[in-house]
């Protein structure tokens, strides 16, 4: 009996473990008990509960050894202020402590079991994040969603723009969207994003981006041109202002757009309200007034409202990123065509004109009615 024990008891999980032991002490009848003890070590009581679970036990469970309620208790389970030590962890905004200790640091497992192991409540960095899983939580990055400050009339302005737009579509008259897109440093240095390159074979770029090391900066500002889908996107290669960007305008104007609307008479500009084509900055407007008597045309300026500059069709609809040199042609988000001038706006900065210049200049304010 012992050694047919020795080479199956360590085979089998507790329970089945007693009812083998069991089995063997009621085939030896009267003193089976002692002598499956003397033989194997088990206690005398663990062999007296296989034999009243061969009495009294259904058949096992599939897929369960201990009856339900056994073996070590959940983290939160047995310390029940964990869950709420936790949360004021996490979320210090909802529980009205603006001293929590995690407030300036990363909410990582560790340092949240860090902390809760300085509180008292000794778990480790694995158990916090089972914890959080099952409580809803999850990793995530930022949501840009806060738009900053908006005007009460906001959607009154967005349709007002909106209507401009398809008259000015409606009797075939140009219409933009313009926008600075992201400075970027020209040459060899990392992007976002992947591209299809031969395996094991990534493209070697610098290892630091200081600007010292580039060839230069590239500052592009795109036109697009809604009705079209075409663009063209000036590369500037030191300062963007409003001289760079109305310049790149008139570019657009005589490169492509005198050629698609040759009857144009009026022309409609969406802009958002800051950087170069702003509503405040007084060059701007200069510069506007410049380019309508050099092309006759009537031009029209629709800003957005203050923090929703993510709806200029400008910004996204010509894109792509600056590769080590600027080239001369490109795409849109559809596949039209998009085209690059490179250009320097130095001549530009700083430029003024006085207030004599100013009764000079024809603007006439649109609002809804």
């Amino acid at each position: 009996m012992e050694s047919r024990l020795a080479g199956l008891l360590p085979r089998l999980n507790e329970r089945d473990r007693r009812l083998a032991l069991a089995t063997e002490a009621r085939s030896w009848g009267r003193g089976g008990i002692a002598a499956v003890h003397r033989a194997t070590g088990a206690s005398r009581s663990t062999i007296r509960r296989g034999l009243a679970e061969l009495d009294n036990d259904p058949p096992r469970r599939p897929n369960r050894v201990r009856a339900p309620g056994g073996g070590r208790k959940k983290a939160e389970v047995a310390d029940p202020e964990l869950l709420d030590r936790l949360d004021s962890l996490i979320e210090p905004g909802t529980r009205g402590d603006p001293e929590s200790p995690l407030r300036w640091t990363t909410k990582s497992t560790r340092h949240l079991a860090r902390e809760l192991t300085a509180m008292g409540h000794d778990v480790s960095h694995s158990v916090v994040a089972k914890i959080l899983r099952s409580t809803g939580f999850s990793l995530q990055g930022t949501r840009k969603t806060l738009e900053g400050a908006q005007h009460p009339d906001r959607d009154a302005q967005f349709r007002y723009i909106n209507s401009r737009a398809e008259q000015f579509l409606a009797a075939g008259e140009p219409v933009i969207s313009v926008d600075t897109k992201k400075k970027e440093l020209v040459g060899r240095f990392t992007q976002a994003g992947r591209e299809w390159q031969p395996s094991g074979e990534p493209e070697e770029v610098s290892t630091y981006d200081f600007p010292s090391l580039a060839e230069g900066k590239a500052i592009p500002y795109g036109v697009y041109d809604i009705a079209d889908d075409s663009a063209w996107v000036s590369v500037g290669v030191d300062h963007d202002t409003s001289v760079f960007a109305v310049a790149t305008i008139e570019q657009w104007w005589e490169q492509m757009g005198k050629t698609k609307y040759p009857n144009a008479r009026r022309l409609l500009i969406t802009a958002d309200g800051g950087g170069s084509n702003g509503q405040r900055p007084w060059l701007w407007k200069f510069e506007i007034a410049r380019l309508t008597a050099a092309t006759g045309l009537d031009i029209t300026i629709c800003h957005y409202p203050p923090g929703t500059s993510k709806w200029s069709r400008g910004r996204d609809r010509p894109h792509g990123r600056p590769p080590a040199r600027i080239p001369t042609c490109g795409t849109t988000a559809s596949g039209s065509c998009l085209r690059f001038w490179l250009r320097s706006a130095r001549s530009g900065r700083g430029a003024s004109h006085g207030l004599a210049g100013a009764t000079e200049l024809r603007i006439c304010p649109s609002a809804p009615r």
